[in-house]
């Protein structure tokens, strides 16, 4: 087992807590590297997705797993992303600029909503998110001058520096990308006195609040820099689906990606890339099994929907830190045994509000 020993606060501030993280995650850099020359392109396209889940998740984990606010209405700053990439690319601004003007666009609206919302909590922030998603869903399918309504918008191919970058592993590498930058400026982010900031809301607004902090001023800051990371994967996400509707960003994929952290590990970054695993292979795992199943079973129309909401019911029950939280405990398992003993995790944080006693 490793002890760390803290000599000075500067290791409180570090990225890596000890040399073992920095080979691990090196390796890991290395494998997802080399994936595309050892995968096929199914695979390849998928773990792309996985990647664009993965920064949605993280903008949402800063919003609710570090600030403490639940938010429903996530999948429309997806589609504000990925709209407005699309727009741009066709009045032909170039896609770098374009993946950046996507995700400002989106912070911008998340501040403007955030600031009247946020001053609502608990259900009734909820409910008010879930109200604004409904909102920019009927302006998806209503704004054809720029959204071309139901009728769908061709996104365009991305060129860089003259190239047209359309095969999968191009994607791949660019969603990768986009999600190290994401989680590498998250973390930096929650070592400053802004991330301080927003972990004291979430235990106690009040507290928080005593101490100096600025809540409404916080609070805003935090929806819209997660709205702006959002709105980065739905600018990636429009690339990955080619082609936009408005009813692919419903209400369903609000929830869907709040089942994500929720079941990835609530309150941890690595919870954000485990739920998007979860989120996207399951469906195909589905998919799959719906062959080895009865035809009263594999055919209802409702199996997927039925699968997540179960596996979300069990999680909270059985497993309130999700998936990290499960490896967490398995790793300590061993590095203990004999010794483990199951009241360590006894008195866990709940990160949701709703979620305490």
């Amino acid at each position: 087992m490793r002890f760390l020993f803290k000599t000075s606060y500067d290791q409180d501030l570090r990225l890596f807590r000890h040399g073992g993280q920095v080979f691990w995650y090196a390796l890991l850099g290395v494998l997802l590297l080399v994936a595309p020359l050892l995968l096929g392109e199914y695979y390849i396209g998928e773990l792309a997705y996985v990647f664009i889940l993965a920064t949605a998740g993280v903008g949402l984990m800063l919003l609710t797993g570090y600030t403490g606010l639940v938010s429903l209405g996530h999948a429309a700053f997806l589609g504000i992303g990925a709209y407005a990439e699309a727009y741009l690319l066709s009045r032909g601004v170039p896609f770098p600029v374009s993946l950046l003007l996507a995700g400002l666009i989106a912070g911008a609206i998340g501040f403007l909503i955030g600031f009247p919302t946020l001053r609502l909590s608990g259900v009734y922030l909820a409910i008010a998110t879930f109200a604004f998603a409904l909102i920019v869903s009927e302006v998806f399918a209503s704004w054809t001058a720029v959204t071309r309504g139901f009728n769908g918008f061709q996104v365009p191919r991305i060129v860089v520096f003259g190239e047209r970058l359309n095969q999968d592993w191009h994607l791949y590498y660019i969603a990768l990308a986009v999600l190290v930058l994401v989680i590498l400026g998250v973390l930096n982010l929650l070592r400053a006195p802004t991330g301080r900031a927003l972990i004291a809301i979430r235990d106690s607004e009040i507290a928080a609040q005593a101490l100096g902090v600025n809540l409404t001023l916080y609070k805003t800051l935090a929806f819209a820099l997660s709205a702006a990371i959002t709105g980065f994967a739905g600018a990636l996400y429009a690339h990955k689906l080619s082609f936009l509707s408005p009813d692919g960003f419903n209400i369903i994929l609000s929830i869907q990606f709040l089942l994500m952290i929720v079941v990835g590990g609530i309150g941890s970054l690595h919870g954000a890339v485990f739920g998007a695993l979860f989120v996207g292979v399951l469906p195909s795992a589905i998919a799959l099994l719906r062959g080895s199943l009865p035809p009263s079973i594999g055919e209802q129309p409702g199996l997927e929907g039925f699968v997540f909401g179960l596996i979300l019911v069990l999680t909270i029950l059985f497993e309130p830190w999700g998936l990290y939280g499960r490896w967490m405990k398995l790793k300590l398992y061993f590095q203990l045994f004999p010794l483990y003993r199951r009241a360590t995790f006894a008195r866990s944080k709940s990160f949701l509000r709703t979620a305490r006693r």
